[in-house]
């Protein structure tokens, strides 16, 4: 089973919409297998936004990143990284389909949610953002109805 990783955003845990969001993803099947609420570092963020480092939204989505903490949490599931690709939604909400996490709670940019773009991307952002033991490895009772036989 794939794992995958999750940030709601500083915005969405000021708009209270963590349960709301996570549900969603549980709803659909995926599994919860570590969460924890974190005050970001700049440090941290540096390293996992080291791709827009050079990019003139950088400082500000840093000092967005660290105005509140996060909820952070890993899916696990069948195709998981493309499943919550899909439930997420577009970057900017205001593109979002509706029916997605951004196309139903954002208007822009203050896009709610961080979620690994592939399977490579996944397994090094877990490792950064939890510790193995941090994460639980469980045996759901309703996976059998969730994927069948």
């Amino acid at each position: 089973m794939e794992k995958t990783l999750v940030l709601l955003k500083p915005d969405a845990v000021q708009r209270s919409l963590v349960g709301k969001i996570l549900n969603r993803f549980e709803e659909k099947g995926l599994k919860l297998v570590g969460a924890k609420m974190i005050v970001l570092t700049s440090e941290l963020l540096d390293e996992h936004y080291a791709h827009h480092k050079e990019k003139p939204f950088f400082s500000s989505l840093k000092k967005f990143m660290i105005s509140a903490p996060v909820f952070a949490c890993v899916l696990e599931g069948e195709n998981a990284v493309n499943i919550v690709r899909l439930l997420v939604g577009e970057t900017n909400g205001a593109k979002a389909a509706p029916g997605t996490v951004r196309g139903d709670y954002s208007m822009g940019m203050q896009n709610l949610i961080h979620a690994s773009d592939s399977i490579e991307t996944a397994e090094k952002e877990v490792k950064r953002f939890f510790k193995k033991e941090e994460l639980i490895e469980w045996t759901r009772r309703s996976d059998s109805d969730v994927y069948g036989e």
